[in-house]
Formats: structure tokens, C-alpha cells, sequence
């Protein structure tokens, strides 16, 4: 899987958002923490979700059950908008 083209990713002081193009299924702006960024990030080329997990793990402490559950929460809501192609 992989972030969908028509989605661009924007970091500023911390913060992550995510703006899709004219041509995006979704209108509107998706906001996140450092943790959506770096999932973003991830999702730049094709990933799996253990993939963005242990790159989480690498970046983050932290309970990597609770990183899989987050990482599994962020792409739902980005499948949900159009935002992940598989």
C-alpha cells in the first residue's frame, strides 16, 4: 500500500497535514502529530503496516502493540478519504 498521488504531505513546526489536489476523492485538510507524519512518511513508497510499525519502533518508544494499533487507526481513516491505495 501506498499514499494515493492526488495527496500531498506538508510538515510544519511539528505538525503534519495532508492536502489532496483537485483530483482527490476527498476535499478538505487532514491534520496530524509528529506519529501521523512519520506514518505518512512511510506510506511515500509501497509499505506494509508491520513495515510502518517497526519503523515507528526505530523512531519512537513506546509499546509497539500500541504503535500497531495507531498505525491501524491513521490508515483506516486515510483508506476511508481516498488516501491509500493498495
Amino acid at each position: 500500500m501506498k499514499l494515493n498521488k492526488n495527496f500531498v504531505v506538508y510538515t510544519v513546526d511539528g505538525e503534519t497535514v495532508l492536502v489532496p489536489t483537485a483530483s482527490a476523492p476527498f476535499h478538505g485538510l487532514g491534520e496530524g502529530n509528529e506519529t501521523v507524519g512519520a506514518i505518512l512518511n512511510c506510506l511515500k513508497s509501497d509499505t506494509t503496516e508491520e513495515e510502518i510499525v517497526g519503523a515507528l519502533a526505530a523512531r519512537f518508544s513506546g509499546s509497539r502493540t500500541e504503535m500497531a494499533e495507531d498505525v491501524r487507526s491513521v490508515i483506516s481513516k486515510l483508506r476511508a478519504i481516498g488516501a491509500i491505495d493498495d
